[in-house]
């Protein structure tokens, strides 16, 4: 498709896209091949570097906290019996290992890539996406959790990823000097802040409003999954904001991926940024403050296809529990 595979983003592949097969991704240049974990290419001396990885449920090691990722190397050849087990100990020596390692040696980021098989709360439901940029912070070698078939000890290659600043994930010059603007304002009004930062928040939907996003307010159609609404301009386009549940950024560090997106009206945006609604983990909706003249509905609105994580709600829920009694995170 003319696209070059390089190091970092790939152009015309925005964070947060999403394939439908592994093929699509590899069609993308984003990752080498439909199959493995660990794609390499050959760096500007010749030597082979990671440049992007897939979570996908591969390992029992695995570890996905979206900002924070404990990644498992690969090993040649059988590597798995049919349960998932790993047959035996990894090597650096082994391509795919040593080329994510000198990535890490040379600072080079890595494009990381969720499959449907990964940890629900940041994975896409039957598909793969893009979710950006993650340095490779510490490896080593280490037991895994699980031992071989006949009790072995199995030592693994492990990686520790970090996911860039949101002025990394962004990919024109423009969006990236603003970004970078709020996240210094933020720093210096740290002791000032809200849940979440509504301000710049509202820039940044203003800047860009994300694939996820995008997706969940076309899913819904830009119905309000609180109270029902769904508000029309004069050209009948109906108009409707993505919410985060857990909101992005520090210190909450919510993920910008489906399970903690809902399609809100603008007044039911607002009621779940101030805490005045919460919502239990099957959905039930909490009222926490007067809210006269206004009608919710009892229970979240739910399309096929969108399934909102419960540890995102209680998140939420906890934060402003807390805020009632004086005792936040």
């Amino acid at each position: 498709m003319g696209v070059e595979r390089i190091i970092g983003h790939i152009e015309g592949v925005p964070v947060g896209t999403v394939f439908h097969r592994r093929l699509d991704v590899q069609r993308a240049q984003l990752h080498q091949t439909n199959q493995r974990g660990i794609s390499w290419l050959v760096d500007t001396d010749g030597s082979k570097v990671g440049d992007a990885i897939v979570l996908h449920g591969g390992y029992v090691d695995d570890e996905d906290d979206w900002e924070l990722i404990k990644y498992t190397g690969a090993s040649e050849g059988r590597d798995k019996d049919s349960t998932g087990r790993l047959l035996r100990s990894q090597s650096w020596s082994y391509r795919d290992n040593a080329a994510l390692l000198l990535s890490y040696e040379r600072k080079h980021p890595i494009r990381v890539i969720r499959g449907y098989e990964g940890d629900p709360r940041y994975s896409p439901p039957n598909s793969y996406r893009y979710d950006g940029l993650y340095e490779i912070t510490d490896v080593r070698t280490t037991p895994s959790k699980q031992p071989a078939p006949d009790g072995a000890q199995i030592d693994i290659c492990q990686f520790d990823l970090r996911r860039l600043p949101d002025q990394e994930q962004v990919q024109t010059s423009v969006e990236r000097h603003v970004m970078g603007v709020l996240d210094e304002l933020d720093d210096e009004h740290l002791h000032e802040e809200k849940f979440p930062r509504s301000r710049s928040m509202r820039v940044r939907r203003l800047i860009r409003d994300t694939a996820a996003v995008q997706r969940i307010k076309q899913l819904y159609g830009g119905q309000c999954q609180l109270c029902g609404l769904r508000l029309l301009g004069p050209d009948g386009v109906p108009y409707c904001e993505g919410a985060h549940i857990r909101p992005l950024g520090r210190p909450h560090h919510g993920p910008d991926v489906e399970p903690n997106i809902l399609c809100l009206c603008p007044n039911c945006h607002v009621r779940v940024d101030i805490g005045a609604v919460v919502m239990d983990n099957d959905g039930t909706v909490i009222v926490r403050a007067d809210l006269s003249g206004v009608s919710l509905l009892p229970q979240l609105v739910m399309e096929d296809g969108h399934r909102i994580h419960p540890d995102h709600l209680e998140y939420h829920r906890r934060y402003w529990e807390g805020k009632a009694t004086g005792q936040t995170r």
